[in-house]
């Protein structure tokens, strides 16, 4: 607003009394365009719904509190700015109070601010547009107390998200929506194999389609350039691009697996080493071992990747959906050739991230103004959704064999986890921090700090070099390594002939979060009681995030090998709660990611090509296999954690086990296949 005045970089307040909150994250379904005014209404004392959220510029002041730059990412939005985004209320607060105090001649101590007013001694009430002209000019006073959370009124309690209306009646604006004057569209004929370039093309019979203007070359393949998306992607079909084979034309899956496997029975890098794991298995009575699988998986977000460029001489500006703004705004100034203080990077709603839309190359953005500059003209790249699933930045493939020792009680007393997987972290911002002596972190989070109390335990690591392009993913290493102890976990308590619900409990006694939500989860589900003919219920138990995570999954399979999800369970500890709604809808959708995942989600390759390229072969669950999700959350007073990722990990092991549970068949590579859970 023109006549708003800021008191802080993150609270503004218009002459009428609104409240403008500018969000250092990007809103990309998981709530932050709520939850984190919520916080700032807290401390403000200002009704929630009369808050107006603006995306932030670029600017350091925004940066992630942990990182030197502004991304969001790793369930930490709420975590991250738990305490700057109530201090920024405090602050315009008590600049507000001030100013009040001094016209009303009394001591700050007799004011309070509160539904959008400083009101006085005498209940003289002045409303905070009054106040905010000068509040704005006011110095950060030195003695500012945040509120105890046993008198929150606004964090804790259930709040419809702010955001929602406009998404209802389409005034929401996201990347794939914005549109300025001149604009161009293009799309790209991208290279079918990794590494691939363009040896030459032919562009006749695309400039022949009407509305297309110009074709021209780029790193990422050859743009169309026209006057909408349709005569773009019309163009891209006529298009005749010659390409080289690159350096992976035999590249497949199968092979990967031979390798991975191969791998796996030689020693890697020790992540974790507790006792002497290899020497305890020599005297244990009962050995089991087992092998698990996890396939590349896409991110597919709803919206596919776009970004709309406008370059001019000396500046630039750009227009999408990212969860990366400070390092996109730097990609895009080394290609334009300007200083990044000239680009303007304008944050949209996104439609889905997962993680894609932090992407560490900028990918989709960079070639976006490398159109725009061959052009000279404003112009939207789009990826159509198989641009995106064959374009690659997946979650890394990975193999784990596990090995576990029980002694003649059925204690069990080693663990051996050797894990096979891509670095996500290698050549990212983040390599420094999360590279450890070789060992990516994020490889073996979720393996390396395994909960349960086991007296010998070895986890190692074997870090591919596979030219296919991996980034994170929604969990990133938890999505794979929870499948793998979990599920694992269960086996051994097979064959201990323990419950494995109880087999955990007495595994997790020095870790009652864990211990906690996953006698929530078993309670809620009725663990153990009689089910409906032909079902049959697993568990799992995860931490990521700074979050704990249950879920009991109740599944039947048909004679055909069809699983089927009635009802999942779930328990979360995410610490001190901000909005119970948000966390409600995370971890449901959360659980349709990873139920997608776990049933269907896999990226193949043959001959150096990705063979999957839409939701007809690489689908997500579908509305008539939506499960009953029944979601219940620890009250907490520990600090607050994630509430993005951590529902996705449990998933997989949870239905995994129900799966056994109701078959006696071990799930031990994903996706399930119908064919080996299909009776003879």
């Amino acid at each position: 607003m023109s006549d708003s005045f800021a008191l802080n970089p993150f609270v503004s307040i218009a002459a009428d009394g609104t409240v403008i909150v500018t969000v250092n994250k990007s809103e990309m379904g998981q709530g932050v365009y709520t939850s984190l005014p919520m916080l700032v209404a807290e401390e403000l004392g200002c009704e929630l719904e009369g808050i107006r959220v603006e995306p932030a510029p670029v600017d350091p002041v925004y940066n992630h509190t942990m990182f030197p730059f502004q991304v969001t990412g790793g369930s930490t939005s709420v975590s991250s700015e738990w305490i700057r985004m109530r201090r920024a209320g405090a602050e315009a607060r008590e600049k507000l109070i001030a100013v009040a105090a001094a016209a009303w001649n009394v001591d700050r101590s007799a004011c309070r601010a509160e539904d959008g007013a400083v009101i006085g001694p005498g209940n003289e009430r002045i409303g905070y547009g009054q106040l905010a002209r000068e509040a704005a000019s006011m110095p950060v006073p030195g003695d500012i107390s945040l509120k105890d959370p046993s008198v929150f009124t606004v964090v804790g309690t259930a709040r419809r998200r702010l955001d929602s209306p406009e998404k209802v009646n389409g005034r929401a604006i996201f990347g794939i929506d914005a549109a300025i004057p001149g604009m161009l569209t293009s799309v790209i004929a991208r290279p079918p194999i990794f590494g691939a370039k363009a040896k030459s093309y032919n562009a006749e019979k695309a400039l022949a389609v009407p509305g297309v203007r110009e074709v021209v070359s780029t790193e990422s393949g050859v743009a169309v350039v026209a006057d909408a998306f349709w005569p773009a992607n019309l163009g891209r079909r006529a298009l005749q691009v010659e390409w080289d084979q690159g350096p992976l034309p035999h590249l497949s899956t199968a092979e990967m697996r031979e390798d991975y496997a191969a791998r796996a029975r030689t020693p890697g890098i020790v992540a974790r080493k507790t006792g002497e794991a290899e020497a305890s298995f020599a005297g244990a009575l009962t050995h089991v071992e087992a092998e698990y699988e996890i396939p590349y998986l896409a991110h597919a977000p709803m919206e596919p990747l776009n970004c709309l460029v406008d370059l001019r001489d000396d500046e630039c500006e750009i227009w999408t959906g990212t969860q990366f703004q400070t390092v996109d705004r730097e990609a895009a100034a080394r290609v334009a050739g300007l200083d990044a203080e000239k680009v303007r990077i304008h944050t949209t709603l996104l439609g889905g991230g997962f993680g894609r839309r932090a992407n560490p190359q900028s990918d989709f953005v960079v070639e976006a103004v490398q159109v725009a500059k061959a052009v000279g003209k404003p112009v939207k790249v789009i990826w159509t959704r198989e641009d995106d699933i064959k374009g690659g930045y997946y979650r890394p493939m990975a193999y784990h064999l596990m090995k576990a020792a029980l002694d003649p009680a059925g204690n069990l007393v080693a663990w051996k986890h050797t894990l096979v997987s891509q670095s996500i972290m290698k050549k990212s911002p983040f390599e420094e921090l999360m590279i450890n002596d070789a060992i990516d972190e994020t490889s073996v989070e979720g393996a390396k700090d395994l909960p349960y109390d086991i007296p010998h335990v070895l986890v190692d690591l074997h870090t591919t070099e596979v030219p296919v392009p991996v980034q994170w993913w929604r969990s990133v290493g938890h999505s794979h390594t929870a499948f793998a102890v979990e599920t694992f976990m269960d086996e051994v308590a097979h064959h201990a002939g323990r419950d494995p619900y109880e087999f955990r409990r007495i595994l997790l006694a020095s870790n009652p979060r864990h211990r906690g939500v996953l006698d929530l989860a078993a309670e809620k589900a009725g663990w153990g009681r009689a089910l409906p003919e032909g079902r049959a219920q697993g568990i799992a138990v995860h931490s990521s995030f700074g979050s704990f995570v249950a879920q009991v999954a109740e599944v039947s399979v048909d004679p055909d090998g069809r699983v089927r999800v009635h009802r999942v369970v779930c328990a979360i500890d995410c610490g001190m709660i901000v909005n119970p709604l948000t966390i409600e809808a995370q971890m449901e959708g959360a659980i349709v990611m990873g139920l997608s995942a776990a049933l269907y989600g896999e990226i193949t390759l043959k001959d150096g090509r990705v063979e999957q390229g839409n939701f007809t072969d690489y689908p997500i669950l579908r509305i008539d296999e939506m499960p009953v999700v029944d979601v219940h959350i620890v009250p907490s007073k520990d600090a607050p954690g994630g509430t993005g990722e951590p529902g996705v990990p449990p998933v997989a092991p949870a239905l995994s086990n129900a799966v056994f549970a109701a078959t006696g068949k071990r799930v031990r590579r994903l996706p399930i296949r119908r064919e080996e859970l299909k009776k003879a």
